[in-house]
């Protein structure tokens, strides 16, 4: 058995930012913020001797697992309201001068979320059950709630917390309450490195991720940029520790010169597509390490590499910005972001398992066709995507689907028509300019641990697949 906390939100939105200047909402209520509820009740019904001991219990558990559907983002933009924290300082209404906020909100596939804690014999189920019954809202106090405690299980869908309580937290919320300001959010959840599942992948899904901030590239031109990205870490490299330091983790070649027989480092595009609406806008670029390299920031030589590609930006907020110069493609200047508020940049869409993927940018057959006629220079391109998935990531898909079109909104064909100019095809790195290039949709029989990247272009942005699957609503 586990205790579970169940949340519902009576007008089916919640409303929540995940930081006071951010608009993307905080879907799910993480147990911070439900703690915080909780601890306001508490007060509102006279400070209880038994509520507090129940609460400073529940602030030593681990953190919950948390089972919640999807959910919309609502667009929040800024509006300018007169803040209630000055009308505190200042005691009158005429003298609160207007500031931006944003309202964010979450509309949710299903209006019911659980936090589920694995339960001890010592658990003070009724008198948090009684508390909790009391919390008339979670986040804004427009975000209206029914809640209850109970007894119950962990089903299959319940994911880990991105944030934590912790000990003493119910005194730092007394200390910020009487100090008038806001308080801290929760401890940040840091997940385990690499999932059993992950073995038989070549890559990790812990990517490190760059934000355009300056300049604009076509998707087509994607591989460009990320082969340009690979040859400016590696100048940071010779500039920190020396050519010879390369890593060949890192520039996919032993110190003799010769090709690795591992894989390495991938850069990899995201752009807005799979969306209503997409127009296959580049946004940014994500380094992605081989499996078992972990945290590529944890590692010194790669650290001072960065460091010295970088430059710290102020502005509204601190961006370590890298300057990426493509010669005749322009220059993109990329920010460090290692949260995003762009589900177009989130490396999770990339990197959950799934039985369904679709390429978002052609993948680079390994060998030029040897078939002639049309049906079997499909069925040879279909056993060269089904070789590289399972090269890649070591399970041989079920059926492949191979065309010119791709299945994903946004993306463009892997080649253009006939009567179209040459520019309007995808730019290739030199060493692959000759290559076939098709888009794939690829089914497996058993969900598989993503990201899967697959083809000869793999390393430089092509061959990036997006899961197809879709939960119930």
């Amino acid at each position: 058995m586990a205790l579970v906390l169940e949340i519902e939100y009576l007008l089916g939105v919640a409303f929540a930012a995940r930081g006071p200047d951010s608009a993307a909402p905080d879907w799910p209520p993480q147990p911070d913020r439900v703690f915080s509820a909780l601890v306001a009740t508490w007060a509102a019904r006279g400070e209880r001797p038994e509520e507090r001991t129940a609460l400073e219990w529940l602030e030593r558990q681990p953190a919950p697992l948390i089972e919640a559907s999807e959910a919309d983002a609502r667009p929040a933009p800024v509006s300018f309201v007169p803040p209630n924290d000055k009308l505190q300082a200042t005691g009158n209404p005429a003298w609160r001068s207007r500031q931006p906020r944003r309202f964010p909100a979450a509309l949710p596939h299903q209006p019911v979320v659980r936090l589920i804690w694995p339960q001890d014999e010592d658990a003070p189920v009724g008198t948090l059950d009684a508390m909790v019954r009391d919390v008339a809202y979670v986040g804004h106090s427009a975000s209206l709630t029914r809640c209850r405690f109970l007894n119950g299980e962990a089903a299959d869908g319940a994911h880990p917390a991105r944030r934590r309580i912790y000990r003493d937290r119910l005194k730092e919320l007394e200390a910020a309450f009487l100090a008038h300001r806001r308080p801290s959010p929760g401890e940040v959840v840091v997940p385990p490195r690499s999932a059993p599942a992950e073995d038989t992948n070549s890559f990790s899904s812990d990517w490190l991720t760059f934000e355009i901030v300056g300049g604009s590239l076509d998707l087509r031109a994607a591989a460009i940029a990320c082969k340009g990205l690979i040859k400016t870490l590696m100048s940071g490299y010779e500039a920190t520790a020396g050519g010879d330091a390369i890593p060949a983790w890192v520039s996919g070649h032993e110190a003799d010169g010769t090709p690795g027989r591992e894989a390495h480092l991938a850069v990899v595009p995201l752009a807005f597509t799979g969306f209503e609406h997409a127009d296959g806008s580049l946004l940014g670029l994500a380094l992605v390490p081989p499996r078992g390299r972990g945290d590529l920031l944890s590692d010194a030589g790669f650290r001072e590499a960065i460091r010295h590609l970088t430059t710290v930006v102020d502005g509204d907020h601190k961006r370590w910005v890298l300057s990426l110069k493509l010669g005749p493609h322009g220059t993109l200047d990329l920010a460090l972001v290692l949260e995003t508020e762009l589900k177009s940049v989130d490396p999770r869409r990339y990197t959950r398992a799934a039985r369904l993927w679709a390429t978002v940018t052609p993948l680079v057959l390994d060998r030029h066709l040897k078939a002639g006629s049309g049906a079997a220079i499909q069925a040879e391109m279909e056993t060269l995507v089904a070789d590289a998935c399972e090269r890649s990531a070591g399970v041989r898909p079920a059926r492949v689907v191979a065309n010119k079109h791709a299945a994903v909104s946004g993306v463009p064909s892997a080649y253009p028509s006939g009567k179209a100019p040459p520019w309007t095809g995808w730019r290739l790195p030199e060493h692959l300019g000759t290559r076939r290039l098709v888009h794939a949709v690829i089914a497996f029989d058993e969900p598989v641990p993503g990201p899967l990247l697959i083809g000869a272009g793999r390393f430089c942005g092509l061959g990036l697949c997006l899961p197809l699957d879709r939960k119930a609503r």
